[in-house]
Parts: structure tokens; sequence; C-alpha cells
């Protein structure tokens, strides 16, 4: 799964970030936790909220995993 690429763009006006697997849409993310439970159900179980945000996989725009609102 390393080779896959996980995009979680700026967070939206209203809030939230897109969150993209390999150009597939997740959803929108509202915190930490609802981009490791994306993650999760995309195949990668084991993760949890300090996995996502130290992970190389992840490609953070417009803020890093401390960043929800705009």
């Amino acid at each position: 799964m390393s080779e896959r690429r996980v995009i979680v763009f700026p967070p939206s006006e209203t809030g939230g970030r897109q969150v993209r697997l390999d150009g597939d849409v997740l959803g929108t993310a509202y915190s930490l936790h609802d981009l490791t439970v994306f993650l999760r159900n995309a195949g990668l179980p084991h993760w949890d909220e300090v996995d996502v945000a130290e992970s190389g996989l992840v490609e953070w725009h417009g803020g890093g995993p401390e960043v929800w609102k705009p």
C-alpha cells in the first residue's frame, strides 16, 4: 500500500478537507479522526491518528494534520 497516494486538500470555506486516494474522492474530513477512519476503510485497518499524521503516504495541501478550518 506504500505506493498509494493520499492527498488532503486545503480546508474549504465551510470547513473540512477533501480527501483523495489514488485520485478517488474518499470524502470530506473534518478532523484527523475522520481522515483516519477513511484510510482504515480504504485498507489501512491498523492505523491510528499518529500513524496518519506522521505518514509520508499522506500529502497535505494548505496545512498539516492540525489544520481543519479555513
